[in-house]
């Protein structure tokens, strides 16, 4: 079909360079800071305070269950914001989605535990978990699309950096906010009310993250294929029919980060604390500094993937995760804090290195009429994979042969992504223009 809808449209006015990166850093930092500020309390005080009637061991096999609703609500978050950010724009849809993240994040703040309420308080928990993963769900596919549809040529990949910083700036501020919490209160005031202080911090910083978001215009792209035709009615059904096989390989390919990310962050805080002995103020210390290189590495990588391409850098993380973990065994039982440290952060910086070409190759796998469904549909799928019961099944595995099986578990999450990494056409030549 050629129809032309709204030919005499007008110029759609265009976004400043440091309006772009600005949205993009901002609102993904605030979307994951809310994230990650939920993985380090279930690795550190959710089992106690909504499932008391438990072990230990069943508490953090429940506090990681409740961490991985989230991740099953996210594809579905991808389809609910995918089919409004690609038919009536990506600027509203961000706007959203950022707003049901910080109203389901500050709820969890002023949720009462299992001792005042009873069941309810997992139950609404659970809920609100969902509506995290329903907002994350439709942010990372908005603001890549955001960053990427405005770049110039051949500064894809380095726009696409924007959204990939802002988790590394999102996980500073959660665990440095529970550092300070740390150690500034004892145990028994931080499962008290303590850990409720980053939760209800979130409404603050969404206001800053839709002030940014509220300025912008939509993108050129975007407004340059609604004005050469309609937008399709369902693109969840189009992208599923035409592109399934783009959806499975972007998610296989971004199954690496995820594992490299949570296995490192939340299953690696719970292991250290409980098993290894840290304190919680000195892992999480530790993650703090470890993070930067995770920041270090992306922007490394974004210019490596505009230079040689997308597929090479994810090749040459996907191979070296794999060696990776081998080293997550030898390295935590070394007895050592430098050995922890050298772990977290050979991790950290893999999952920048991994991460960072995914914020253009994935919007650049799909036609604009269903770019917005489709990068967050990999992006999300990805997640059930690598993420959602990865700290569950690492407690498992670790009961069941030690850290050994946990590395194994690394290197086969990584594998699954050198594959799809090796089985992917190039996308750096792609025309972001292109609608079918």
């Amino acid at each position: 079909m050629s129809t032309t809808y709204n030919e005499a449209a007008p110029a759609a006015p265009t976004n400043s360079t440091s309006r772009v990166a600005t949205a993009s850093i901002i609102g993904t930092a605030i979307e994951f800071y809310d994230f990650y500020i939920y993985a380090t309390a279930a690795a550190l005080v959710i089992g106690p305070v909504f499932f008391p009637q438990s072990s230990g061991t069943a508490q953090m096999l429940a506090a990681f269950l409740t961490f991985g609703i989230a991740f099953i609500a996210r594809p579905l978050g991808s389809a609910l914001f995918g089919h409004f950010g690609d038919r009536i724009g990506r600027k509203s849809t961000l706007v959203a989605s950022l707003l049901l993240m910080g109203v389901c994040t500050t709820l969890i703040g002023l949720l009462p535990g299992y001792d005042t309420i009873g069941a309810w308080a997992p139950i609404l928990l659970c809920v609100l978990r969902f509506g995290q993963g329903l907002g994350l769900g439709g942010e990372w596919g908005g603001a890549a699309l955001l960053a990427t549809e405005n770049a110039p040529k051949g500064k894809r990949a380095w726009f696409g950096m924007f959204p990939q910083l802002g988790p590394s700036i999102g996980f500073l501020a959660a665990n440095g906010l529970f550092l300070i919490l740390a150690m500034n209160l004892d145990d028994e005031q931080f499962r008290s009310w303590g850990w409720r202080i980053p939760f209800l911090l979130s409404a603050a910083l969404v206001m800053v993250g839709l002030y940014a978001r509220l300025k912008l215009h939509e993108t050129p792209v975007f407004a340059n294929a609604v004005a050469k035709e309609k937008p399709v009615k369902v693109p969840l059904v189009e992208l599923f029919s035409q592109h399934w096989l783009q959806v499975l390989l972007g998610a296989a390919a971004m199954v690496v980060c995820y594992a490299l990310f949570y296995i490192t962050t939340a299953f690696s805080l719970s292991y250290g604390v409980s098993t290894l002995g840290y304190s919680r103020e000195t892992f999480l210390a530790l993650l703090c500094f470890a993070v930067l290189f995770m920041g270090a590495a992306t922007p490394l990588a974004a210019l490596a993937s505009d230079r040689y391409g997308r597929k090479p850098v994810l090749i040459v993380g996907a191979v070296l995760a794999i060696l990776s973990g081998f080293t997550m065994e030898p390295l935590l039982t070394h007895g050592s804090t430098w050995a922890v440290a050298l772990f977290l952060c050979l991790e950290l910086f893999l999952m920048g290195v991994t991460f960072a070409p995914m914020g253009a190759l994935l919007p650049e796998l799909f036609p604009t009429r269903v770019r917005y469904t489709g990068a967050s549909a990999a992006y999300n799928l990805g997640g059930i994979v690598g993420a959602s019961a990865a700290p569950f099944f690492a407690t498992k595995l670790v009961a069941m042969g030690g850290l050994s099986y946990v590395g194994g578990y690394v290197s086969a999450a990584a594998l699954l992504s050198l594959i799809a990494g090796l089985c992917l056409k190039e996308t750096r030549d792609n025309d972001l223009n292109r609608v079918a």
